[in-house]
């Protein structure tokens, strides 16, 4: 828990008064080759035309320490800003989260939401960190059983299940040191943060501004560890916060638990769940118990936890959340609860080993008794707990000790303006105040009665958009905290 710390509320509105950002004199890194681009690869949407994405590849050492060892690719994508030079702004790198999401066509996709300011003046620049996609992607193999379908039950309730789940923790961590071999301790986000200079360097910018979403928000933060003088606007969105990943994955643990609360309160007496909260949890966990005693079609109490974490996190996903519950338990059907996408595919494989492996190289691993205590900790709270965000429990039994934290923050950075919902159970806004700290001079921008993940570009928000517009596009950095009117929940249909 941090300590409280006394906030301004202000309405966007009355948050006029701001300061511009320094532009002070930043001397470059000695430039690697020019980034070429050519034509982009299917996987990477297309904009509207005029405009038009390009992508290129640049290669950079798999060790930071060793510059002229083996060498790796990072794959580039970049839309050019479509405003007037004298409008221009520079270039601005954009992450997705993860660990493990692919930026490459996050140019394209997140760009076509940014306010039209925002646009005009930045080339976006998109990339797949190191691990991931087209960037010299990872395997895991089969990661200990986690592609299974239907999968094992991922909640341990008794010794017996217990030893069970840390025997399948150990597989994985042995599965992706057998298959990722030489690439196991060069993912940390530390290496990434690297790359991302190096992008920068060879596309000729004495700066970078960067907007990263959730874990776009540690890379962020380790970039300004690394280059302080060579942050030009940054915007972190939805911040993970400083602690190490194994604690961060137990406190979201515990969000996930009160916003299913706040889901099972908001669902009584619609969607045929029954007309009180402890109804609409029987009812839940009636559709999880027949799940686990029969699953359909490769559809287990795994897929179904996947399934809940996935929904909890966005309140428009709420209602088919709810619609899935009730078919399950007037049909016997799965079809509304199963995500589009088939978790065994190349892509969720990738994402899943490279969120894996950036994790356990980020710091010190938990202890395999302390993995144990938590879980007993978390199950007091409630018996049937969601813990399908608890990667870094692997890292107790990784095979690679990282030398060090992943360094975050720096007071030598220029003002950083980081964004977060409220009551966001996916990357709780407690991070973001601690993150604060190690970020002296930045401001905060919440948006009040908001449940999502994901705020600037994201939740429509008028106040928020225009508050991070004006100081991507101007410099403008608010003199205290923003607080903007949400949307509350969802709205009966």
């Amino acid at each position: 828990m941090t300590r409280p710390i006394r906030r301004t509320a202000l309405l966007c509105a009355l948050a006029a008064t701001t300061a511009l950002l320094p532009t002070a004199p930043v001397r470059a890194a000695e430039a690697p080759r020019p980034l070429r681009f050519a034509d982009c690869p299917d996987s990477v949407p297309r904009p509207a035309a005029p405009e038009r994405v390009e992508c290129g590849r640049l290669s950079v050492p798999l060790d930071r320490e060793h510059p002229s060892g083996p060498h790796i690719e990072v794959a580039v994508s970049r839309v050019r800003a479509s405003g007037t030079p004298a409008e221009r702004r520079g270039v601005l790198l954009v992450n997705p989260g993860g660990p493990g999401g692919s930026g490459l066509p996050y140019a394209v996709t997140k760009r076509a939401k940014l306010p039209e300011r925002v646009r005009r003046a930045y080339d976006v620049i998109g990339f797949d960190p190191r691990g991931v996609g087209r960037s010299t992607p990872v395997t895991c193999g089969p990661m200990g059983g986690l592609f299974d379908s239907p999968g094992s039950d991922p909640v341990p309730a008794g010794r017996p299940a217990e030893r069970e789940y840390l025997r399948s923790l150990r597989a994985m961590a042995d599965d992706c040191a057998r298959h990722a071999g030489r690439l196991l301790p060069h993912l940390s986000t530390e290496q990434t943060a690297y790359d991302m200079d190096a992008i920068r360097a060879a596309l000729g910018e004495p700066r970078a501004s960067f907007l990263g979403v959730s874990y776009g928000s540690y890379l962020g933060a380790a970039y300004t560890a690394l280059f302080p003088h060579r942050v030009g606007r940054m915007v972190l969105d939805s911040v993970v916060g400083p602690s190490d990943w194994y604690d961060f994955d137990v406190l979201q643990s515990r969000a996930l638990l009160r916003k299913r609360d706040t889901f099972f309160a908001w669902a009584a007496g619609r969607h045929g769940l029954g007309g009180t909260p402890a109804e609409v949890r029987a009812s839940y966990l009636r559709v999880r118990a027949g799940l686990a005693a029969r699953p359909v079609a490769g559809f287990g109490p795994a897929e179904f936890d996947r399934a809940v974490y996935r929904a909890l996190g966005r309140t428009e996903r709420w209602a088919p959340l709810a619609d899935g519950l009730r078919g399950y338990l007037t049909g016997g059907g799965v079809d509304t609860l199963r995500p589009a996408g088939a978790f065994d595919s190349p892509e969720s494989r990738n994402y899943e080993a490279a969120n894996r492996i950036v994790k356990c190289a980020d710091g010190p691993p938990p202890g395999r008794r302390d993995v144990v205590m938590d879980l007993r900790r978390t199950r007091r709270l409630d018996p049937q707990p969601v813990l399908t965000g608890m990667e870094a429990s692997v890292c107790a039994f990784w095979h690679h000790r990282p030398a060090h934290r992943t360094p975050l923050g720096s007071p030598q950075a220029p003002p950083v303006l980081l964004v977060a919902s409220a009551h966001d159970p996916v990357t709780p806004v407690q991070g973001a105040r601690s993150l604060q700290r190690l970020l002296p001079g930045s401001r905060l921008v919440v948006l009040d009665d908001d449940h999502s993940h994901g705020v600037f570009a994201s939740r429509g928000n008028a106040c928020v958009d225009g508050t991070v517009a004006a100081y991507l596009a101007d410099g403008a950095v608010p003199t205290a905290e923003v607080r903007c009117p949400g949307p509350g929940l969802p709205k009966p249909e």
